[in-house]
């Protein structure tokens, strides 16, 4: 198309505008900072340092690596927004894609980011952006201001390196005085979920010691959503999409009663073992979501033993749609139903796992175990019954020639404690069309006959045969069956 007969007026978006609508694309403080860590790591850092200083409002926060860093044209284009098109070919180790994270992440959180870079055989060199003053000025202009406490000395030591710095917390530590002891406790609880954080998201790169990351000085050490090293993870093949370039590998975590306390404490996570149910999707190592059933099923309790990981190379960014934030992604429709199908096998076996905790135990000792009750399936539905061949029926039946109360009392009390509430809760979220009824079978004489001899015998006592009907027609499970009262007699 030629465009040169048409005429061209420039819309050059606003700046402080333009800024503001990048601070609400919809990172929290754990992502922002995971996302410049990104970048560390994509300059091929060994050794990243988180560190912080309390300063009620005038709090402080610093990433610093060992990367291969930059000179000043390359410090200058990446703190341009939108310093990479998203569309142009990466390196298989590049965490970045639109080349908008250090600046979204840090205008998320911050309302100014000084960026301190040296690049081997460089003298070190900074600039910053004050969103305060592109609002004044409207323009989109760096200046070369150095936050208090920092100067290039802190980056000249080292070979090469960068340090971002984040003053201005405002989302944070807004209005915060420095010797609120409350805000401090808040705050320090904002910085926890911060490590726990990139002890998930990173734990690949910690477990092959390609990066080490440290907190306040302290090393993060990596948290593994997959207990791989527990015997009684279960652990099903991998099974490949995509001409082999993203696999699948489901994982189903031991039985609380199969690992320590403190095992099952740990693999909760920040947010609980229901919440960390689902899919895990990693692009080159990193892990972009976690615990996700990408709108195929719900979280529900029965399942959440269930941990899915998903391997995709940066070339797929969109194909599965991956956000600024890296922190959504969407399957190709060509290829949902295999992962479905292939997510509903291993939640089968968690499901397992999680209602026949008892079984497994028995089994493992080499007895054969006997469940009192037991399901069966008829005509497409699904019931419950009393196993007749219990020893304990027998023993009851017994008991209820000499102490016919203590017998009924016993079988009453031991169908109460074990009333299968687990797998009825599975099967009626599953498959709520599919529970049967009460006496919902062919053969309902039992409940008519029942009827007619509670009739009798209220009869017998003396209430009208009317009052008997009213009477019976509100006990449970005759009140389903209101229809057998007028055969009555």
């Amino acid at each position: 198309m030629d465009y040169s007969q048409y005429k061209t007026q420039q819309a050059e978006p606003e700046a402080s505008s333009m800024i503001e609508t990048f601070r609400a694309i919809g990172y929290n403080i754990e992502t922002a900072v995971a996302d410049i860590i990104d970048n560390s790591i994509s300059a091929n850092a060994k050794n990243i340092w988180i560190n912080f200083e309390w300063k009620g409002a005038e709090t402080w926060l610093s990433i610093k690596d060992d990367g291969i860093g930059m000179n000043n044209e390359e410090l200058i284009q990446a703190m341009r927004p939108g310093s990479k098109n998203p569309l142009e070919d990466r390196s298989n180790k590049d965490l970045g894609r639109f080349g908008l994270g250090l600046k979204t992440a840090s205008f998320s959180q911050a309302r100014k980011l000084t960026v301190i870079s040296k690049k081997k055989d460089y003298s070190a060199v900074f600039w910053t952006w004050d969103l305060d003053y592109v609002k004044h000025t409207g323009n989109w202009n760096l200046i070369d201001l150095m936050p208090a406490g920092f100067s290039t000395k802190t980056i000249e030591r080292s070979a090469s390196g960068t340090i971002v710095i984040w003053n201005e917390i405002d989302r944070v530590v807004k209005h915060l005085k420095q010797e609120d002891t409350i805000a401090l406790d808040k705050f320090q609880i904002i910085m926890e979920q911060v490590k726990k954080h990139l002890a998930m998201v990173f734990h690949r790169f910690i477990e092959n010691k390609k990066i080490r990351i440290f907190f306040q000085d302290n090393e993060i050490k990596s948290w593994n959503p997959f207990l791989i090293n527990e015997q009684s993870t279960q652990s099903f093949p991998e099974e490949p999409l995509h001409n082999g370039e993203v696999t699948l590998k489901g994982f189903v975590l031991p039985h609380k009663s199969k690992i320590s306390e403190e095992k099952y404490k740990e693999a909760e996570g920040t947010k609980g073992w229901n919440e960390h149910q689902g899919f895990y999707i990693y692009r080159n190592e990193r892990l972009l979501l976690a615990g996700d059933w990408l709108g195929m099923f719900r979280k529900e309790e029965h399942y959440k033993l269930t941990r899915i990981p998903i391997d995709l190379p940066n070339s797929l960014d969109a194909d599965w749609q991956i956000d600024i934030k890296k922190s959504v992604a969407r399957p190709p429709i060509m290829y949902r139903d295999q992962i479905r199908n292939y997510a509903l096998k291993v939640r089968g076996q968690a499901v397992e796992v999680y209602r026949h905790k008892g079984k497994t135990i028995q089994r493992a000792a080499g007895q054969q175990f006997i469940p009192l009750w037991i399901d069966h399936k008829k005509a497409n539905k699904w019931y419950y019954k009393i196993n007749r061949e219990h020893p304990l029926l027998e023993k009851i039946k017994i008991q209820s020639k000499s102490e016919p109360e203590k017998a009924i009392e016993m079988l009453l009390r031991f169908i109460e404690e074990t009333i299968p509430t687990k797998s009825i809760f599975i099967k009626e979220s599953e498959e709520p069309e599919s529970q049967g009824k009460p006496f919902d079978d062919n053969d309902q004489d039992i409940i008519k006959s029942t009827m007619q001899i509670m009739f009798n015998n209220l009869v017998k006592t003396g209430k009208k045969p009317e009052e008997s009907k009213a009477i019976i027609g509100n006990l449970e499970p005759f009140n389903l069956f209101p229809h057998f009262l007028e055969f009555i007699n």
